[in-house]
This record gives C-alpha cells, sequence and structure tokens, in this order.
C-alpha cells in the first residue's frame, strides 16, 4: 500500500532561490508527525512545496501514490490535501457558517463532528470571520480544512500568538484529531512541548534540510540535544 504522502530528494523554493533541500519524508495513512525549528528554516515552505505553492527543482512528490509535481494547488486539495496556513486565511466578510460551507466536502467529517470539536463556532454561525477572537479563527480556520475531507491535513504552527488557555484547549484537540480515522497530520510547530505531545515522531528541520527523523521523546528527554538540532546552541 503506497504511503499517505511522499517525499524523495525534494529541493524547491521561490523561482530561482532554493529553500529546501534533499527532503526525504513518507507518512503512512493515519500517521501523524510534528515539524519543529527555528524562524526562516524552512518549514512553512516545506508545507507550500506540497501544496504546490513554491517551484520544484527536484525530486518527487505523490499522494497516495499519486504524482504530484504538475498537479495544480487547487487539484491537490481535490485529491485529498487539507490546508490550515499559518495566517488562517478565513473570509473576513462571511459568516462562521459561509466560511464552513464554501469548500465542505462529503465525508466522515461534517459541521456536526467539527462542532463537536468547536462548540464556540456552532455558538457563532451567523458571526463575520472579522468578529473572531484569534483563537475563533484558528479553530474556523482547521474546522474548515477539516469540512474538505483530506486524507492529509497540514497544520502551518496553530498555536502561534494564541493565549496560552487557548494553545491548551487546541492541544486537546489536535491530540483527539490525532486518532481519528486514517487522517494523517503533519504539524508544523514552534512549541516544542506541544509538538512532542502531538506526535511519537518529529522532524527537525535547519538551514533547509532534516537534520533529524525520529523519536518525539528522545528530544524531549534530550534538551542539549535539542538545542544543537535547532541551532540554538555553540
Amino acid at each position: 500500500m503506497a504511503d499517505a504522502l511522499e517525499l524523495k530528494s525534494v529541493s524547491a523554493g521561490y523561482g530561482e532561490t532554493v529553500v529546501i533541500e534533499d527532503i526525504n519524508l513518507a507518512i503512512k495513512a493515519g500517521e501523524s508527525i510534528s515539524v519543529i525549528g527555528r524562524n526562516g528554516v524552512g518549514k512553512t515552505t516545506l508545507l507550500a512545496t506540497v501544496m504546490g505553492h513554491t517551484a520544484l527543482h527536484a525530486g518527487t512528490l505523490a499522494l497516495n501514490g499519486r504524482d504530484l509535481a504538475r498537479v495544480p494547488p487547487y487539484r491537490r486539495a481535490l485529491a485529498g490535501l487539507g490546508f490550515v496556513p499559518q495566517e488562517r486565511e478565513i473570509f473576513p466578510s462571511l459568516t462562521v457558517l459561509e466560511n464552513l460551507e464554501v469548500g465542505a466536502r462529503a465525508g466522515h467529517w461534517t459541521k456536526e463532528r467539527v462542532f463537536e470539536l468547536f462548540p464556540n463556532l456552532k455558538e457563532r454561525l451567523s458571526n463575520m470571520g472579522n468578529q473572531l477572537s484569534g483563537g475563533e479563527q484558528q479553530m474556523l480556520s482547521i474546522a474548515r480544512a477539516l469540512l474538505t475531507n483530506p486524507t492529509v491535513l497540514l497544520m502551518d504552527e496553530p498555536t502561534e500568538g494564541l493565549a496560552p488557555v487557548v494553545v491548551e484547549t487546541l492541544t486537546a484537540v489536535l491530540l483527539r484529531l490525532r486518532g481519528e480515522s486514517d487522517l494523517s497530520i503533519i504539524l508544523v510547530e514552534q512549541n516544542s512541548r506541544v509538538a512532542f505531545e502531538f506526535s511519537t515522531r518529529t522532524l527537525v528541520m535547519d538551514k533547509g534540510r532534516v537534520v533529524y527523523d525520529g523519536e518525539s521523546a528522545t528530544l524531549r528527554d534530550d534538551p542539549e540535544r535539542l538545542a544543537k538540532l535547532i541551532g540554538v546552541s555553540e
């Protein structure tokens, strides 16, 4: 059976500029991984490359065995990629309900299921996107992505800039998502505590490359090694 997502020797960037190099990554159906590293090391570019928003300079990408190299972003979404961008990118002039319905497709995830995860959204269906708090906007962004019923969900720093109590709420949601059906998840996260709690496997990126791909517990239990890998120690 093909991996849910596979990258082989991928180098990509913007125009002629290469940002990530020689990335090898395979994720099985139902597997969840975290990606950590300092700002500017290529984590967001990695997700953008999977979604088709960068220039692919070398290597191959496959989703459920299907080659993605020449597939435009909208067809990648239709093929089963879901994306929660760092900027959330909800529609400010649409209601919560309209935001949820705009890309919804039939499948495991329904409005009722996402309301179980995010009860606040059900109470604000008629509110406009720009009337929500930062935490509620993030919840809406995740809920909207789930309603596209992806097989692989990409999440770019969903806890960034949120109050600690909201981070705890979202972490609990992430843990629930981890066990949902065959959904595969790549979580890019600055908060290493959240990353290690979310997945047993973590990738560390530095200078556009993967410098560690292994057990989260190994890094959690060895702060000195973690600091060296992410380039914050001599």
